[in-house]
């Protein structure tokens, strides 16, 4: 994707098919918000030309940064050793951990290669986001797929593909210890927020990409 026409016209298909904003926003990797902002310019009768071309949303949209790992999740090779450099920096963290939570949708197959590496179980959190349309998000709850490992009082690790504002991170890491499960590290592929902790949890990134701007 190469601009913010590009984020708009890809929002409005994944609308077309069904996703909540909530999902869209998983999908483009960014803030609900943004997801939100995107779905309505794409219902607006604004020309192509009044918008962006720059990458950025417009003044009057909020501030984001799109993330696309896609030519790393395009490729199984790509993948498998972006996953052994994230169980990496999971494996200074306890000792004997047999548990790999993935954040779905984009963190369960990061987490099953990560969890591959680590020698551990694999289980997945669908967050509250994925019902999100409009209004408090508190009001919604997420998840474990009970097609995959359960927390059974366990230490384990948490994996996801980004952190826009922590918020998904944070739910799931209070989901974890609601089971009696007691989350050791959490790593992602990139941090917007530059977050080292959540909940006491340390947090590892592969990379940080800290939006800097000139301040009003």
């Amino acid at each position: 994707m190469k601009n913010v026409d590009d984020l708009i016209e890809s929002a409005a298909e994944l609308a077309a098919r069904g996703l909540s904003k909530g999902e869209i926003a998983d999908e483009l990797n960014v803030s609900r918000e943004t997801a939100s902002w995107l779905v309505e310019r794409s219902d607006a009768t604004t020309q192509p030309s009044d918008r962006p071309q720059n990458g950025a949303a417009s003044p009057s949209g909020p501030q984001d940064i799109h993330v696309d790992w896609s030519a790393i999740g395009r490729d199984s090779k790509r993948m498998g050793a972006i996953a052994e450099a994230m169980a990496d920096m999971l494996a200074k963290h306890g000792e004997d951990v047999d548990l790999t939570i993935g954040i779905e949708k984009a963190g369960g197959p990061i987490a099953t290669l990560v969890a591959r590496e680590l020698e551990t179980d694999l289980g997945t959190y669908t967050p509250a986001k994925h019902q999100w349309e409009e209004g408090d998000i508190d009001e919604l709850g997420g998840t474990f797929s009970r097609n995959f490992a359960g927390i059974r009082d366990r230490e384990c690790y948490i994996v996801d593909d980004t952190i826009t504002s922590g918020t998904t991170m944070r739910e799931t890491i209070e989901a974890i210890r609601a089971e009696g499960g007691e989350p050791l590290a959490c790593v992602v592929l990139a941090d917007k927020q530059g977050v080292e902790e959540l909940e006491g949890v340390p947090v590892y990134s592969l990379l940080q990409v800290i939006s800097v701007g000139k301040e009003e």
